[in-house]
């Protein structure tokens, strides 16, 4: 069998498709693999360059496969499209992740550690709800006070920080949204630079 030099991995649920091509570019190999048996095909083959889209699971299978010796790439989706050929299914995908994944202009996606995985995580599930809460808690708030043009909180938190720039345009951006919101919903915003931003009630 010819050297293996790249791989499209389109991975899934259940069952992978594998497009490998040699130094030619030419297709040595067209198969699927389900999930159990991933890491021990891999673990046959020479060091290569594999590709695979940037979606879920795409970090837990590139640290799985630099592990490895492979050299991983991750890409976003809407890059990886404009390669795909017709009839989009498994094959066609994997085929088009092995020939974006070569491209001298193609910008891909850092592996995140586990770590990162889950401060975002993090991020998404508590921080951004809490932020979401008070947005909305504020306007309900500020509906009897000639604040009913306002669509949603977080425009609310915008009108007012347009009149904090206007009162003290010597301070720095982003000073305002700081202090309307725990001015106005009794809450602060933890100044920790090393972690996340964390709300915090003060009532």
């Amino acid at each position: 069998m010819q050297t293996i030099t790249t791989i499209g991995l389109d991975i899934a649920k259940s069952v992978f498709q594998v497009h490998g091509v040699d130094t030619e570019g030419n297709v040595v190999l067209r198969r699927q693999l389900k999930r159990r048996y991933v890491l021990a095909f891999f673990q046959k083959l020479p060091p290569c360059l594999v590709g695979i889209e940037a979606c879920a699971s795409s970090h837990h299978w590139s640290r799985e496969l630099q592990a490895l010796g492979h050299t991983v790439r991750l890409m976003p989706p809407a890059y990886v499209k404009p390669y795909v050929k017709r009839h989009k299914n498994d094959a066609t995908d994997a085929e088009a992740i092995c020939e974006a994944v070569t491209r001298p202009n193609m910008r891909f996606v850092a592996t995140k550690t586990p770590e990162h995985q889950n401060c975002l995580t993090l991020h998404r599930t508590v921080c951004i709800q809490q932020k979401d809460d008070l947005t909305g808690s504020l306007l309900a708030q500020k509906r009897d006070h000639a604040a009913a043009q306002y669509r949603t909180g977080q425009e609310y938190i915008e009108a007012l920080c347009g009149v904090r720039r206007a009162e003290r345009p010597d301070r720095q951006p982003g000073f305002e949204r700081t202090g309307v919101v725990a001015e106005v919903s009794g809450a602060y915003i933890s100044p920790t630079p090393t972690t996340l931003p964390v709300f915090v009630s003060t009532r």
